[in-house]
């Protein structure tokens, strides 16, 4: 795009990532979750152009285009896309969906992007896009932001969900998730535990479809109640555990309900029985993320099974 297309006016919208420490698959329904927003995110800098176009560049953390795409003004119809299908984790649906997600945002603010007068956007990540830690969210509550529009009934209208990773998105500090009717419960809360030098976060090497995860929870769940509240209890009991032993017997109390629920083995006891500290799985289970209690030699154990990326705990978290 040459320079000389654009006008003077520019806007930039900034969206946190989220990591789901507690009541992942229980949060969809009520039950009181632990989540905290990350030091890395997504921003969204809209410039006005001439062209009566929309034309959308997608980079990663690396600085590469990893979608590209040009819809018509004021029909937000899509006229040409291109993403870099070689990029791991693929291109998030997002290609397929972008059209979808802007005329939702019209629906909810119809004045949105309603003339001629084109713009230019760009997106950039500063994470990893395979790490799970926000690409949609990020994406949902920027364009919320920047249409004036309620990012909970956007999200809703698109990907669906709790609705946490949005709230995560607009906050600064971890926050007590509960899901319930269009405005969630959102409190935010100190969670700085005195052992929070013996928590890491290990990626494991693959992103994991949360749709996949949800649709599974939702086919095996049945009555719940019980296990909601005990959840909830788990997350408080989480927030004030002040002694890391203590804090395990939580980690392993709440895998053992959700294994039992959704039917799948702890992550723990798939990958790591010989690990000398406790795992737990974050989010969608499988993928992603897990948060690990440890030591000096917790990155090195991680590291010979293979898992490269284990990130202490206050190095990700804001």
């Amino acid at each position: 795009m040459n320079s000389n297309h654009k006008i003077t006016e520019r806007s930039e919208f900034y969206s946190n990532g989220k990591l789901l420490l507690t009541g992942e698959y229980f949060v969809l329904d009520g039950a009181k979750s632990l989540a905290v927003p990350t030091s890395c995110g997504q921003d969204l800098i809209v410039e006005p152009i001439h062209e009566s176009h929309l034309i959308w560049n997608s980079y990663t953390n690396e600085g590469d285009c990893w979608l590209e795409a040009i819809f018509d003004v004021p029909k937000l119809r899509l006229v040409s896309a291109s993403f870099n299908s070689e990029d791991e984790g693929g291109n998030d649906q997002l290609t397929e969906d972008l059209e979808e997600i802007l005329n939702q945002v019209r629906n909810l603010n119809p004045s949105f992007l309603n003339s001629d007068k084109g713009v230019l956007v760009k997106t950039n990540l500063s994470f990893p896009k395979n790490w799970g830690l926000g690409t949609s969210s990020t994406l949902i509550n920027n364009l919320a932001n920047w249409a004036k529009v309620n990012p909970y009934e956007l999200l809703q209208n698109t990907f669906g969900g709790s609705g946490y990773d949005v709230a995560c998105a607009k906050n600064n500090t971890p926050i007590l998730y509960t899901n319930i009717g269009k405005e969630p419960i959102v409190e935010r809360v100190e969670f700085k535990p005195s052992f929070k030098e013996q928590l890491f976060f290990v990626y494991l090497n693959k992103k994991q479809n949360s749709r996949d995860g949800i649709e599974r929870f939702k086919k095996l769940k049945g009555n719940l109640k019980s296990e909601l509240k005990l959840i909830s209890q788990l997350t408080d009991s989480f927030i004030k555990c002040n002694n890391l032993l203590d804090f395990e017997k939580i980690l392993v109390e709440h895998e053992q309900i959700v294994s039992k629920t959704i039917q799948l083995k702890t992550v723990q006891e798939e990958l790591f029985t010989d690990y000398f500290g406790q795992t737990k799985s974050l989010g969608a289970w499988g993928g992603d993320f897990i948060l690990a209690t440890g030591n000096d030699d917790t990155q090195n154990y991680f590291n010979k099974k293979g898992f490269q990326t284990v990130i202490p705990y206050q190095d990700l978290i804001l």
